[in-house]
């Protein structure tokens, strides 16, 4: 075995019981987690891994070795090293650099084990497969697209050029699918105007055509001039969706063609042509579930990392430093960073769920109101009473007696059990063994002792220093609305009475809820509130024509929640529908920019266009809005220091395998693709500073 192999099997073999420990850990905190295979890999297998989206094997096509160059040039120069890399499977795959540290390994370990939990547990990324039938399977999904297109393109009678051009073509639009349905939906739906007929030929509404050229009577010669194949084709083949279809890939799967330059007309594709858009599809769906989920899945496995390395000593002593800078370095990054707005918008979301219960609570003390609330709650001694107990905040070795004493009593927050074999242990030898010679090392895994009630209690959001005064915030209209939903049953006679029934984990409880249902733009439409974005300094900012720099718009709310959906509705990408199948009555394609106010790029749209004319086969329209400025506005409204006012204007750009040409937009199709409940002017690759 080479030298490097056996340092790797050296590491991999260190990491075995911080592995077992991160999952008991995280199993007792309440995550569900799919089970995780740890590898361990050298520089040069993660920047592969990185450059194959996280999989060993992926199907032949240059841009896995452009991917390679660039992080392999990241990597020598500092400029982003991978930690980990961590796939949504069951078992979910995990690889971990060897060059990391100790403190490195076992922080990493603890956010994939926060990762597998959020695959397995939000919905989302139950679009892809059905977990009730043998999970995500993603590997092997994955490797078999691999296996199927590396066979097409060693067959002698397929050009290995055509295959990657197709590649080429489908994964400019690998954004374009309908990441609000399953994957297989689209085969399902029937689509207006084409009576079951999903594979595109179209020859029920070529019958329906033909009966009505034959009620004409005409003569054989004026048929065949007039209504020549060619023309039936294009007919036969038009669709027109009544409503806007988002899953674009789709549509050119069951009704593309392909372009064929020596005839110069469209022509059916080859089985092996299909076969390639729908790997390439299936695969955007896998990839789908992380993309809508970013701020949230990183977020919440930095929230359970901190708890698990920080709160719970799983860094040492001797790795706490280390891991304290990894952390700060990852929140601190600049930008829109998703692990720093994620941990925030987590926090929140437990802050608040454990605000509420406390405030229900202290609501049904005798004579309290919402209108004599700060009055009558002495909120330094509800602080005081929020306290984890001793016993509980300080589990370890220390403690064992005052556990041992909350556990006869039949205390939920001990594990009584746990407890027991400890002192078993010390009354034996003293060497951490117990009677029946398993161990349990309470030096450095105190949360053993705790159940999920005691570990609840001891990472209490509300008794963190931070978070002391949240009660004191608390508006009266926010008390008077809660106020409105409680009964006269529960009632207490003290303030103490009724913080001895605060359920700790209301906060955790509530962020489980959470993570089932929602994507990145559901998260922060519902959890960016007013007091989330001034207590975190939040704001928006845009480009000033006058100015010609970029300055702070807002500071608002509404402002900083709309500017955010925008950056993560549709994965931050243009939203793209089919419109019309038989544009025009030619049989030509129609799709629209779903416009909210941010333009496109007109430049990269006119280069996508002519993908999809390669899915189509024949000529492509897109129709968007753009906002011109006229020169002398803007030269007087930057005199004034004013922001000039643009119009909009309806374009269609359109591509037939020549030159892209511009038209003017019919009405009816601007209304189609307008957005009003949006309007925003400009969009910067990061809205936040």
């Amino acid at each position: 075995m080479r030298d490097d192999r056996i340092e790797a099997k050296r590491e991999a073999d260190a990491l075995d019981e911080p592995a077992e420990e991160a999952r008991e850990l995280a199993e007792r905190l309440g995550l569900e987690p799919y089970p995780v295979r740890y590898w361990v890999v050298d520089h040069d297998q993660m920047n592969e891994l990185i450059a194959y989206g996280g999989f060993q094997r992926r199907y032949p096509h240059w841009r896995w070795g452009m991917n390679y160059e660039r992080q392999r040039k990241k990597d020598r120069h500092g400029l982003g090293k991978a930690f980990e890399i961590v796939n949504n499977d069951d078992p979910a795959h995990a690889f971990l650099q060897e060059s990391n540290a100790a403190a490195d390994q076992k922080a990493v370990i603890t956010h994939v084990e926060a990762h597998a939990d959020f695959f397995a547990n939000n919905e989302w990324f139950g679009l892809y497969a059905d977990r009730g039938e043998g999970g995500p399977n993603a590997a092997a999904r994955l490797e078999r697209n691999a296996d199927r297109i590396a066979a097409i393109a060693k067959r002698a009678d397929v050009d290995r050029d055509e295959v990657e051009r197709l590649i080429d073509a489908v994964s400019a639009l690998e954004d374009t699918i309908d990441q609000h349905s399953p994957v297989d939906a689209a085969r399902s739906v029937e689509e207006p105007g084409i009576a079951d007929d999903v594979s595109g030929d179209g020859d029920d509404a070529l019958d329906a055509i033909e009966a009505r050229i034959d009620d004409l009577d005409l003569s054989e010669e004026v048929r065949r001039d007039v209504f020549d194949d060619e023309w039936l084709e294009a007919r036969g083949e038009g669709v027109e969706p009544e409503e806007p279809r988002p899953d674009v890939l789709a549509f050119l799967r069951d009704h593309g063609r392909r372009y064929d330059p020596d005839s110069g007309k469209a022509v059916d594709r080859e089985p092996w042509e299909t076969t390639v858009v729908d790997a390439i599809r299936e695969e955007a769906y896998y990839f789908a579930g992380q993309k809508q989920t970013k701020v949230m899945n990183e977020g919440w496995a930095t929230y359970w990392e901190s708890l698990m390395m920080g709160g719970e000593g799983f860094a040492g002593e001797d790795e706490f430093l280390t891991y304290a800078d990894h952390m700060s370095r990852v929140l601190g990054s600049p930008g829109l960073n998703p692990y720093k707005l994620g941990f925030e918008l987590w926090t929140h979301v437990e802050l608040r769920a454990a605000r509420r219960e406390v405030i229900d609570k202290l609501l049904r003390v005798d004579g309290v109101t919402p209108e004599n609330f700060h009055s009558r709650i002495d909120l330094d001694e509800v602080a005081t009473l929020l306290e984890p107990h001793p016993a509980v905040a300080g589990a370890g070795p220390a403690t064992l007696d005052e556990l041992a004493d909350l556990a006869a009593d039949g205390d939920p927050r001990v594990d009584a059990e746990a407890v027991d074999r400890a002192l078993s242990a010390r009354r034996e030898d003293g060497d951490g063994a117990s009677a029946d010679g398993e161990e349990i090392d309470v030096e450095r895994y105190p949360w053993k002792l705790l159940t999920r009630e005691g570990l609840a209690e001891r990472h209490y959001v509300l008794s963190r220093p931070e978070h002391r005064g949240a009660l004191r915030n608390v508006s009266r209209e926010t008390l008077e609305e809660q106020a409105r939903y409680l009964f006269d049953v529960d009632r207490y006679a003290t303030v103490a009475e009724a913080i001895a029934d605060v359920d700790r984990a209301a906060g955790w409880e509530r962020m489980f809820e959470v993570r089932e249902s929602h994507n990145d733009v559901t998260f922060i439409d519902a959890f960016l509130t007013d007091e989330f974005v001034r207590e975190g300094n939040y704001f928006t900012y845009e480009y000033s024509r006058a100015a010609e720099e970029h300055r702070v718009a807002s500071v608002d709310a509404d402002d900083v929640r709309k500017k955010l959906l925008l950056r993560f509705t549709n994965f931050g990408k243009p939203t793209i529908v089919v419109l019309d199948g038989n544009f025009r009555n030619r049989g030509e394609l129609l799709i629209g920019h779903r416009y909210n106010g941010v333009a496109l790029d007109e430049e990269r749209a006119k280069a996508t266009l002519k993908r999809v004319f390669e899915l189509w086969g024949r000529p492509v329209n897109l129709a968007t809005i753009r906002v011109e400025y006229d020169d002398g506005a803007v030269r007087r409204a930057k005199r004034r220091g004013e922001e000039p006012e643009g119009t909009e204007v309806g374009v269609r750009f359109q591509y037939d395998g020549g030159e892209v040409t511009e038209h003017d937009l019919d009405e009816s199709i601007r209304e189609r693709i307008t957005a009003d409940e949006v309007d925003y002017d400009t969009k910067p690759d990061d809205w936040l500073a």
